[in-house]
């Protein structure tokens, strides 16, 4: 498994990261099982775990936590904050007293004196990023937190933290958590190229796009009625339609290229020069036997321009993913309205 050092804090990381979002009732159950997955992971030279408290309402955390006692030392431990855990509004965002409680929660489920990346899971347009940065800056000189990140940050988003840690005398923002794959390019356009002008190791998630690049010969099988993320598999919106033939094409190459089209798609990412590491996100043992086994493999520019003409770069094909995200000025209607 390559290391690469993540975004200029000398931490040294598994191009591979392991996303712990799929462990307990949002995906696997079996806490067991997942600690396995866990230790299959650790094993195999993955070192970097990333979770969150808001995955199943905290139990993911705890199954990290308890996964890796005895390893702690060699497992960079990431983590994130700022989405709801309550139905209080006080119990989210990225207010400073919001902040101290939920460090110490995480910590808590963790088992652990301090997490090594604490990640604002959503820009909080509510809170001055002052505020924010300011709080995370009081939990690096406590020795609770090693480094600071966010998740989903927008390019000016990302421009205001740096300008606000530099002159106010903050810790600044040390990665950004995108949305990345084949099939969702967007943030080609400005968010990579922000991040890699500020030093930013950019830890992408959804490779495999929910399964549409896993190599599963239906990819919107079990998906159709699956609530409001149904759009992302309905063959009747043009976007979908768009994806299908997509897959298709992308399926020939990875088979002419003799790779199973998940090692393609996590190859993909990894080949952007803003990418520190790709967070791979299985539920199932054999998916993540699957994934691990793709590592190493490299695409050269050749089966790299042949990907440019199926999906056009800076592309998002289907605008209802779940992975697209619109900035809170868009979706959040008391921003846009007097």
């Amino acid at each position: 498994m390559k290391r690469r050092i993540l975004g200029g804090t000398g931490m040294s990381v598994s191009e591979y990261a392991l996303g712990a979002m799929m462990f307990g009732a949002m995906g696997n159950t079996d806490h067991d099982e997942s600690a396995r997955m866990i230790h299959t992971a650790l094993d195999a030279g993955i070192n970097l775990i990333d979770t969150a408290d808001v995955y199943s309402g905290g139990e993911s955390e705890v199954i990290v936590g308890k996964a890796i006692k005895g390893r702690r030392d060699d497992v960079v431990l990431a983590t994130k904050f700022g989405l709801a855990m309550g139905d209080d509004p006080n119990q989210r965002g990225g207010s400073a007293r919001w902040i101290r409680r939920a460090v110490e929660d995480s910590l808590r489920r963790l088992d652990t004196d301090h997490i090594d990346l604490y990640q604002m899971h959503r820009p909080d347009p509510h809170t001055d990023i002052d505020e924010t940065l300011g709080a995370l800056s009081d939990l690096i000189r406590a020795g609770k937190i090693r480094a600071v990140g966010g998740s989903f940050f927008a390019p000016e988003e990302i421009v205001a933290a740096q300008w606000t840690a530099e002159r106010r005398g903050h810790h600044r923002l040390r990665t950004e958590q995108p949305p990345y794959s084949i099939l969702t390019r967007g943030v080609e356009n400005r968010v990579l190229p922000t991040a890699q002008r500020h030093g930013m190791g950019v830890l992408t998630f959804g490779p495999l796009n929910s399964g549409w690049l896993s190599g599963r010969p239906d990819p919107t099988t079990g998906h159709r009625s699956a609530g409001a993320g149904a759009k992302m598999f309905d063959l009747s919106l043009p976007g979908v339609r768009a994806k299908a033939e997509a897959v298709r094409k992308l399926t020939a190459l990875a088979a002419e290229a003799g790779l199973p089209l998940s090692h393609l798609a996590v190859a993909f990412v990894l080949a952007h020069p803003a990418v520190c590491a790709v967070l791979i996100g299985p539920r199932r043992p054999e998916q993540l036997a699957d994934l691990i086994a793709g590592a190493g493999v490299e695409l050269d520019a050749g089966l790299l321009d042949r990907i440019d003409e199926i999906v056009p770069p800076g592309v998002d094909l289907n605008p209802d993913d779940f992975y697209i995200d619109r900035t809170p000025a868009v979706t959040d209607k008391r921003l846009r309205r007097r």
